[in-house]
């Protein structure tokens, strides 16, 4: 295999988003509007910016020291990066929280005061931009987000920074992206969207992917839902082994909202498949339950909380990265076959 070559500022970013072993184990808090809605709804009342910060700032304060890096957005988490422990990375978000629900196709939006070389100026090793994608969707609709994602990465070369590049699949004739239907069609959406990413014009340096199923319809898994099953876990294992070899670049999956023990069973189920992902950026399966007890009972509660259960969580989650994650150079060959230019 030819060496593959990596600029230095791409390859030291990546390194730093990941422990000595390649493998990346990041916290994600970069999420804006939803949270506000859930501090607020257990609050009783309006959370507000400050709510915001101190909850970010709480999370990343207690958690970092078992992560090798943290997602944040600029918006409402420069304070919390500053607590952070030493060595931990910094992956910063790019686009604005949300879309416009008015206009067909979900389309991206970049937040208005930042550009790369201020987010890195601010502190970030890597950039991250959500992407909502329905690869089979209206040729006009994906061409305005693939010249999107071309600009970033080209901004992202300019400045020598990673791209980790976060699509999520949807689809509006089915709608509800936790249902059976959707289930039954995911494999083939996060396959193409992760073939689609891996090319070179793109620029993506890493992909924060969802797993290709939905494991609460996988017959025999202990998250199964009960009634009818999308898939049988054979099925399942084979979807896993289909999308990691679409992409030719790292990739990491994203805990998508699911419980803590429901995301550690689904990467238990990669690891069977023999799937070659680089670990992880799991944000509200470690944390979320401190949302409620934050909005009833305050920050304090929310600190032993983090520091009792919240630990558990990232602790019980680590140890099935060491087990079943490869390093991120695996995709070219190994560390080896690298060279930093």
């Amino acid at each position: 295999m030819a060496k593959v070559q990596i600029s230095k500022g791409k390859y030291e970013g990546i390194q730093a988003c990941a422990n000595e072993q390649g493998v990346i184990a990041a916290a994600a808090m970069d999420q804006r509007g939803s949270l506000q809605k859930a501090i607020g709804k257990a609050k009783g009342q309006d959370a507000t910016a400050a709510d915001l910060s101190e909850f970010k700032t709480a999370v990343t304060r207690i958690l970092t020291p078992y992560s090798t890096a943290i997602l944040m957005d600029p918006e409402f988490g420069l304070d919390a990066i500053k607590q952070r422990a030493p060595g931990t990375g910094v992956l910063l978000a790019y686009e604005k929280t949300g879309y416009d629900a008015t206009v067909k196709g979900r389309l991206p939006d970049l937040l208005d005061h930042w550009s790369v070389r201020r987010l890195v100026e601010a502190g970030a090793d890597a950039i991250k931009v959500l992407l909502y994608i329905n690869p089979f969707d209206d040729a006009q609709i994906n061409s305005i987000k693939y010249a999107f994602i071309e600009r970033i990465g080209a901004e992202c070369k300019a400045v020598d920074v990673p791209f980790f590049l976060e699509p999520l699949a949807y689809e509006d004739n089915i709608g509800d992206e936790k249902s059976l239907e959707f289930a039954k069609v995911k494999p083939k959406y996060v396959t193409a969207y992760m073939e689609e990413f891996s090319k070179p014009r793109y620029g993506v340096d890493v992909l924060k992917v969802e797993v290709p199923v939905n494991v609460k319809f996988v017959e025999g898994m202990r998250c199964f839902a009960g009634g009818q099953a999308a898939y049988t876990r054979q099925e399942a294992m084979n979807f896993f082994r289909e999308a990691a070899s679409a992409a030719t670049k790292p990739f990491i999956y994203l805990s998508a909202g699911v419980t803590d023990d429901v995301f550690r069973e689904t990467l238990e189920l990669a690891a069977e498949a023999g799937t070659s992902f680089s670990g992880v950026l799991c944000g509200r399966a470690t944390w979320q339950d401190g949302i409620a007890i934050y909005g009833k009972e305050g920050l304090s509660a929310l600190e032993n909380w983090l520091s009792d259960r919240g630990v558990q969580n990232i602790q019980m989650l680590n140890e099935v990265l060491a087990k079943g994650a490869k390093p991120w150079w695996n995709a070219y060959g190994g560390k080896d076959n690298i060279e930093i230019v």
